[in-house]
């Protein structure tokens, strides 16, 4: 059985037995290492990713950026402000509905697309590991996000 917090039972755990603290140190270091490769683009690592949905599809909500991102709103409405002020997307209320603003990239948020195209290239190199290596990473990781995503409801009232 995979480790993800622990083993069952009482006893203490060392990290090096946890799953979960592999994910953590691992997500950290990849953040960490996109900060030098963005700064040139002047990004951080969530208004990249949401500038990556912009560049894919656009105009979107802030709704729909929230959901892909799994960022709440006290987080992404600063960022889109940041945004914003920097001349990269504009934001603006519908005028169907009001209560609903949607997110496009401005002609320099268009523009540095083509910058940001080393990115993934960058990282790349930067993780060491061969694209087999990364198809099966992704892979097993798209199937814990969908495994934890089916099972946290169940799990929250198991513990309450």
């Amino acid at each position: 059985m995979t480790k993800l917090t622990g083993p069952s039972g009482s006893g203490s755990v060392a990290l090096s037995d946890l799953v979960c603290f592999d994910l953590y140190s691992a997500a950290r270091a990849i953040i960490r290492a996109y900060r030098p490769i963005l700064s040139g683009l002047g990004l951080t690592y969530p208004q990249y990713l949401v500038m990556v949905m912009l560049w894919q599809h656009a105009p979107r909500t802030v709704k729909d950026l929230g959901d892909n991102l799994d960022l709440d709103s006290g987080t992404l409405s600063p960022l889109l402000k940041r945004l914003e002020v920097s001349g990269l997307v504009t934001r603006r209320r519908r005028a169907d509905d009001e209560r609903t603003v949607e997110i496009t990239p401005t002609s320099k948020g268009r523009s540095l697309e083509r910058d940001a195209k080393r990115v993934p290239l960058e990282m790349a190199t930067v993780m060491g590991i061969s694209e087999t290596e990364e198809r099966k990473l992704r892979a097993l990781l798209r199937k814990l996000s969908a495994s934890l995503a089916t099972q946290v409801d169940d799990v929250a009232t198991r513990v309450a």
